[in-house]
């Protein structure tokens, strides 16, 4: 059960055809891609990759693909999160059938739900598998529905595949006091930080990140997190002030401006789902002139 998660850690958007139907060659290349330019892991479907467009056969298919491509090379997480809590659960025991290394799950969502709600939902889903587990924090996306540091030291006290969890919040309080709460139980545990935001949460004591940037300059990425393990604290302060403002390039328009970006690398990944806008010709040219202005196009790979 056990694996280790930290670095640069991938969350791949999803390459779709014009249709809006998932691109499945193009999203085995994506995955190859990641591992070969230094992702420690791969973990989908993120909000980021669509999750709430796909049919639950679609979602399987591209897991398997994922799986499949990862080729053991890395540890693969499935995001197994659903509207329907019945969904949530047949994608985590298909994970675990199709060779999965994890799950993550976020809070149940849109509704206010308590933190004994929260606690009973992840002690059935955590034990409806034999699979390690990895929570998934973010109140900005279910108005304020979020981990504390006492309901993640019940539900680290209650399952002993809680491994590790994404903590999405931007918060450094709130990820310190979880961090805290969990190494007490679990000195093993990882926190992981929602984007590259490595330098405040390494500091920390955070595992790594699920990278966001790592789609358009995965080496960037890799050496900032090189510098916070290195103590090298100039340079990750320079990185990061780089990469903070590439988040705020794409974080505009989510994840249209991303899937832009992978335009202008040689990526191509198709169009984000209706009824999120696809980047335009003129969106594509700006974030084109911005990542020439920080020196990302002429560091960064090209292509496949």
């Amino acid at each position: 059960m056990s694996i280790v998660l930290k670095g640069v850690m991938q969350s791949p958007v999803t390459p779709l055809h014009d249709d809006f139907s998932p691109d499945y060659e193009t999203f085995e290349k994506l995955i190859d891609f990641h591992v070969r330019t230094g992702a420690t892991a791969i973990s989908w479907p993120h909000h980021k990759a669509e999750s709430h467009n796909f049919t639950m056969p679609q979602r399987k298919a591209l897991a398997e693909v994922a799986i499949k491509a990862v080729n053991k090379r890395v540890p693969v997480s499935i995001h197994v999160s659903a509207l329907a809590v019945e969904d949530s659960f047949d994608l985590a025991k298909h994970a675990q059938a199709a060779g999965a290394d994890a799950i993550i799950a976020i809070t149940p969502y849109f509704w206010k739900y308590s933190p004994e709600s929260i606690y009973n939902y992840f002690v059935a889903l955590g034990t409806s598998i034999d699979l390690p587990m990895i929570a998934y924090n973010s109140p900005s996306y279910l108005d304020g529905i979020e981990f504390t540091s006492e309901l993640t030291t019940r539900l680290l006290e209650r399952l002993p595949n809680l491994i590790a969890m994404k903590e999405a919040s931007f918060d450094s309080e709130k990820f310190f006091e979880i961090l805290k709460a969990a190494k007490k139980v679990r000195p093993d545990f990882s926190m992981i930080a929602g984007v590259e935001y490595l330098l405040p949460s390494i500091s920390l004591g955070g595992a790594g990140s699920y990278s966001s940037a790592g789609a358009i300059c995965p080496y960037l990425c890799v050496q900032l997190y090189e510098a916070c393990i290195n103590n090298q604290w100039d340079k990750a302060r320079e990185l990061q002030y780089k990469l903070a403002q590439l988040w705020s390039l794409f974080r505009d328009q989510y994840p249209s401006s991303l899937k832009g970006g992978m335009v202008i690398m040689g990526r191509p990944v198709g169009p984000t789902s209706a009824p999120l806008p696809t980047a335009s010709p003129e969106r594509i040219k700006f974030i084109e002139k911005n990542l020439i202005e920080l020196g990302i196009v002429d560091t960064e790979p090209h292509g496949w």
